[in-house]
């Protein structure tokens, strides 16, 4: 019974039973997304971006033990109110959530001064920017 109870407590425990970008793939509002973040930052559990990641999807790059999987697809644009009026405080707040090479990068393409999706692959997130590639599952 006790072998049963820690093969359950691992499995439970792996990188395949970790958090997901799933649920969130289409963006959304800060509003939504918020208490995902401070759930993960909270529990330190590993939170991964996979497929298709969007808007404020991209948030996740700022968890503090995220992971992203080279066939993630992620799109950036500028921050933006109800009414899709760019919002520079918006968008700064996207921007704070990514590592200094990311940032450097979207600001020296402009890619977070419309509202139109810049896509990057998780590949070049991880080769390129530093980000942690996903384990396998």
């Amino acid at each position: 019974m006790r072998a049963l109870a820690v093969l359950a407590f691992v499995l439970i425990s792996s990188a395949s039973f970790a958090a997901t970008s799933e649920r969130y793939s289409k963006g959304g509002w800060y509003k939504d997304f918020q208490p995902e973040i401070e759930r993960a930052n909270a529990s330190g559990e590993l939170f991964r971006i996979k497929g298709h990641c969007q808007s404020n999807c991209t948030l996740f790059l700022g968890l503090r033990n995220v992971c992203v999987e080279r066939s993630a697809t992620l799109l950036f644009h500028a921050g933006h109110d109800r009414q899709r009026n760019i919002h520079v405080a918006h968008t700064q707040r996207m921007l704070s959530a990514y590592n200094a090479k990311l940032r450097k990068y979207l600001i020296d393409n402009h890619y977070m001064e419309t509202l139109e999706f810049h896509a990057i692959p998780g590949s070049t997130i991880i080769d390129r920017f530093g980000y942690r590639e996903c384990p396998r599952q």
